[in-house]
């Protein structure tokens, strides 16, 4: 059989890019600002950054918000509306040798009167010598730079580069902002408008995006790619979208901003005696993989910290939690911290104790160097007894009730008080214990 010979024209078309070759989430990537999802108080008619555009004026940034929110997005159109030479880099792979190239080049360009908007993601990924690098050419105005970065630049970005940029923050987007971006894409796109998605599959992709743009929308790619096609084109329907997704999308990075959010939410809710927050919050944490332990070890803290004496076998079932915990691992380790959460959470709380140990702690630094009472010296050698140390001290359980009043503070502080229980819990009980003993407390209630 003869070999059939493709002509130029249909070999070179073999290796055109198929129109569905670029992922949704870039085809939809907004052209203009009208077209841009969320975010109105930067860039709605009265947002800051909208502002600085109508003057032209636009100083160095950096874009700090969740995965999805738009920063790539936002830092093109910038470079667009201002017609300036548009550079994006990401720090993972850049380093100091590509930041001298670029700045090199934008001096160029800005001798024939052109700007250079840098773009880099994940700035946080830059150490300080690559961050400090930039400095020079943020200050003098070589570069106009926009970094993007999900974590908290407080702890991420050096301060002198801080200094020269100004922080907005980029919010998760909206369910009113997704849904019109679904809507837009089932209208606009050229692959795969005139889909039909039913109620339940929309509330599906909306919702366990988790406020990512783009997750939604390579979720709906593919429950367009695996769907099948009547007559009428494709149905995208709930099963397909769960499909699609396969596992669930957490904003959380054990060492990063939503780590420490979710925890101080979590511990907040406990100590708010809250448990139907607390075990939310426990559920997010090891859903996205927090370590149990992490958690375990912060509820022996709280125990102590936030019910203390209130009700002093918390410490006893969060040490015991933590235990167990380290006994069983996940996932049953899930219940034993449910069961740990939520009793913590009911508990009456009070930091007495936690205040008790502050103030001591301020004393202590105050006056270091204050004496022992002679009388609470230990007194192992002749010499020392015979110099007065034990001297005159009274054994408690010689009294009937096993109690003896006597100073054993030092002569300075012998009326202070660091510990005041309140009457709450069990910490009443002890109040009024200690207030029938010392005449020194009476006085305080």
């Amino acid at each position: 059989m003869a070999k059939k010979f493709m002509g130029e024209d249909e070999e070179l078309s073999l290796f055109k890019p198929p129109p569905g070759a670029s992922p949704l989430a870039e085809r939809m990537r907004p052209k203009t600002f009208e077209e841009f999802a969320g975010q109105g108080h930067l860039v709605g008619q009265d947002g800051v950054i909208r502002r600085m555009l109508e003057r032209s004026s636009i100083r160095s940034m950096i874009l700090w918000g969740p995965p999805g929110s738009g920063k790539t997005t936002l830092a093109r159109l910038l470079a667009t509306r201002l017609s300036a030479d548009f550079v994006q880099i990401n720090a993972i792979s850049s380093g100091v040798k590509d930041l001298r190239e670029i700045i090199d080049a934008a001096e160029k360009s800005r001798g024939i009167g052109r700007r250079t908007v840098l773009f880099i993601d994940e700035i946080h990924r830059f150490n300080k010598s690559q961050q400090a690098a930039l400095l020079k050419s943020v200050e003098n105005g070589t570069l106009v730079l926009i970094g993007a970065t999900t974590e908290n630049p407080s702890f991420e970005v050096i301060s002198p580069l801080l200094s020269r940029s100004s922080v907005y923050v980029l919010e998760s987007l909206t369910r009113e902002d997704l849904a019109a971006l679904l809507d837009r894409a089932l209208e606009e796109d050229e692959i795969i408008k005139g889909t039909s998605v039913t109620p339940d599959a929309r509330e599906e992709l909306i919702t366990q995006s988790g406020g990512d743009a783009r997750v939604m929308l390579n979720t709906l790619e593919v429950a367009y790619d695996i769907s099948d096609f009547g007559e009428g084109g494709a149905v995208i329907t709930r099963d397909l979208v769960k499909e699609a997704y396969q596992t669930h999308h957490y904003r959380y990075d054990r060492a990063g901003e939503e780590h420490y959010n979710t925890i101080s939410a979590f511990i907040k809710s406990v100590r708010g005696s809250d448990p139907d927050a607390a075990v939310y919050y426990l559920a997010r944490m090891l859903e996205a993989g927090e370590d149990p332990k992490f958690i375990a070890r912060r509820l022996i803290v709280l125990a102590s910290e936030d019910i203390g004496n209130a009700e002093p076998y918390a410490l006893t079932l969060a040490t015991a939690a933590f235990t167990a915990v380290d006994y069983v691992g996940m996932p049953e380790a899930s219940l034993i911290l449910a069961q740990a959460a939520t009793y913590l959470s009911s508990c009456p709380k009070s930091n007495a104790s936690y205040m008790a140990i502050q103030s001591a702690f301020s004393e202590v630094r105050r006056r270091p160097g204050v004496a022992i009472p002679m009388h609470l010296r230990n007194a192992p050698t002749k010499l020392m007894k015979e110099i007065g140390y034990g001297k005159e001290y009274k054994y408690s359980h010689d009294s009937p009730d096993h109690f003896i009043e006597q100073n054993f503070l030092p002569d300075e502080l012998k009326d202070a008080v660091f510990y005041e229980p309140t009457e709450i819990g069990r910490e009443s009980a002890l109040r009024k214990y200690l207030e029938n003993k010392w005449k020194k407390r009476r006085g305080k209630s």
